[in-house]
């Protein structure tokens, strides 16, 4: 099981109402299509449906409407044909059209299943992989902030605890890492000093940008997308029946594993839900709220910045390159779409080709789910700091200016 997968059930924003009203209308009919795609009967969760139900397929058509949605303004917006505003609103429902098509096609996939035989490497090689991978970054840290940033040891701090959510697993005994005060500390630090690194080194750059309302209506838009695209793919929100599903409505609090340490976890399952007659599944800890709210609020400032470059007709350059590409990178390769990643290469290469990747996400074991996260949250915080620091240029000081 993933670590970012819920264990088996048996066992708000700042601004005014009016500037965040143009994101909120497509989150409402993003989640309207989820619910009405769901009453189109299907047999079974993950993948045989009924005569006229869906299947993988029409996730992936969907996904690949919305890529080519998002792919046509940003050719559009390039080559001068619409205004950048409009290329923005454009993008956005492309995001959103393309995380619905992915979410469809997780839902509706098989679940498959690998032996042991299949894994790309022993778990012998686990501890020394998570100890060695840990050490390096935080040497590395060090080094680079001592050379690089001398006057900046946030950004070592940051390094060494990164490498320590990584080794933190085979630092302690296996009976005390679950439940020890290290392992709180560290991800309950992490978005803090996260966020003293971007309010220090890129908070008035941020402020300025969000006084653009299309920006701030863009980037809340992508981060709250975003973070349910990455809740619905991991299966702690679901509207698909599932084998075993309870039949009554059932709250629970149960502790669950989640990124190093157990955390209390509220879960509510509806066999029906009034109205619309689907199932809903929900499950809330602290970590998961920690971990899918730093990529989102990290991915939705670099949304921001994006479309305020984009809002001031500016070539963003290697910064738009930047930014956009941390988000993709992100979205593909962050250690809780690691399923997603896995379901789609058995459909492009069969499950023999599938099995090593989908072992490297899915075993709670396996260190390189932790690399992927730390690598997804240093990736988009090095890219808006780099952003920010484009922003400043003599050059580019337009970057920054309110909109009207």
């Amino acid at each position: 099981m993933s670590p970012e997968e819920p264990q088996p059930r048996e066992g708000s924003s700042r601004g005014q109402t009016p500037q965040i009203g143009g994101s909120v209308r497509p989150l409402s009919i993003l989640l309207a299509a989820i619910v009405t795609l769901t009453q189109i009967p299907v047999a079974s969760a993950h993948g045989t449906t009924g005569s006229g139900g869906l299947s993988q397929g029409h996730g992936l058509i969907l996904a690949l409407v919305g890529a080519a949605i998002l792919g046509g303004f940003i050719l559009l917006k390039r080559t001068d044909r619409i205004t950048p505003t409009t290329a923005l609103y454009g993008v956005f429902v492309g995001i959103a059209i393309t995380a619905l098509g992915a979410v469809l096609f997780e839902g509706l996939s098989p679940d498959p299943t690998y032996t042991a035989s299949s894994m790309p490497f022993p778990r012998a090689w686990y501890q020394p992989l998570a100890l060695l991978s840990g050490l390096g970054i935080m040497v590395a840290s060090f080094v680079i902030g001592w050379l690089r940033w001398p006057s900046r040891p946030r950004y070592t701090f940051l390094g060494i605890l990164m490498g320590l959510w990584i080794s933190y697993p085979y630092l302690l005994p296996e009976l005390a890492r679950d439940t020890h005060p290290l392992g709180y500390a560290i991800v309950l630090g992490t978005p803090i000093l996260i966020g003293y690194v971007i309010w220090k080194d890129a908070g008035g750059v941020i402020r300025a940008v969000m006084r653009d309302p299309v920006a701030r209506r863009f980037g809340i838009g992508v981060s709250v997308v975003l973070a349910l695209f990455f809740v619905t793919v991991t299966g702690y929100l679901s509207f698909f029946p599932e084998e075993g599903f309870p039949e009554e409505v059932t709250v629970v609090v149960l502790p669950a594993i989640y990124q190093l340490v157990s955390w209390p976890t509220l879960e509510i399952a509806i066999p029906h839900l009034p109205f619309v007659h689907i199932p809903f599944f929900l499950a809330l800890s602290p970590g998961q709220v920690i971990v899918v709210g730093m990529l989102s609020a990290l991915i939705g400032l670099n949304a921001a910045l994006i479309a305020r470059h984009w809002r001031v007709e500016e070539r963003a350059g290697m910064t738009e390159g930047t930014a956009g590409s941390a988000a993709i990178v992100g979205t593909c390769t962050c250690g809780c779409c690691g399923p997603l990643v896995a379901k789609i290469a058995v459909l492009a290469a069969g499950p023999s080709i599938a099995a090593p990747l989908y072992w490297v996400f899915v075993d709670s074991a396996s260190p390189l789910s932790a690399v992927f996260i730390v690598g997804s949250l240093l990736l988009f915080t090095g890219s808006l700091l780099y952003s920010v620091q484009a922003a400043r240029q003599p050059d580019r000081s337009a970057a920054i200016i309110p909109a009207d």
